[in-house]
């Protein structure tokens, strides 16, 4: 993972311009064009407060395959929200799950005042919300948000990981 480049514009674009993926995510655009993902390359690299956006990609040759993110929650300044996508040639690898394990690590080592990570998943994405569970989150309820692409709302399934729980994940894993 790391920083989204001004290099991976033609590829986020390519992959991100695929309704199966913009139909499970709230926040993207469909269609998606290069204009879209040169704007999200330049405000992913303005580094907000608190908003930690990274490229996924393939450790031997740096292949660009999604994006995943960690966001400070809207009211609760304890709180982030992990989202992730990638692109559909990419998906059942495993890939959306390291990724996930990375930045939820990174959160609980490097942020100290975070308590919980949130994640939140459309209530038909059987494959996001596998990836949720194997990382520990709990189902919290489900509720409706705003869906850019299909310029209105989608009901999603909420769940949360308190620090506590990654915690003894963590060390449960140190004992194999």
């Amino acid at each position: 993972m790391r920083a989204p480049h001004v290099e991976d514009i033609d590829a986020l674009a390519h992959l991100a311009n695929n309704a199966a993926i913009a139909s499970m995510v709230s926040r993207m655009p469909h269609p998606y064009t290069a204009t879209d993902a040169a704007d999200f390359v330049r405000r992913s690299n303005l580094g907000e407060i608190g908003k930690c956006v990274y490229a996924i990609t393939k450790a031997d040759n740096g292949e660009f395959l999604g994006c995943c993110a960690l966001e400070p929650h809207v009211n609760d300044a304890e709180t982030l929200e992990l989202g992730y996508w990638l692109g559909e040639p990419y998906w059942n690898n495993g890939y959306a799950t390291e990724a996930a394990h990375a930045l939820i690590d990174m959160a609980f080592r490097t942020r100290e005042d975070i308590t919980f990570l949130d994640a939140r998943c459309r209530v038909t994405n059987v494959a996001a919300r596998r990836v949720i569970q194997k990382s520990g989150f709990q189902f919290q309820g489900t509720g409706m948000v705003a869906h850019l692409a299909g310029r209105g709302m989608m009901p999603v399934e909420w769940y949360r990981l308190d620090r506590k729980t990654w915690m003894s994940l963590k060390s449960w894993g140190e004992m194999r």
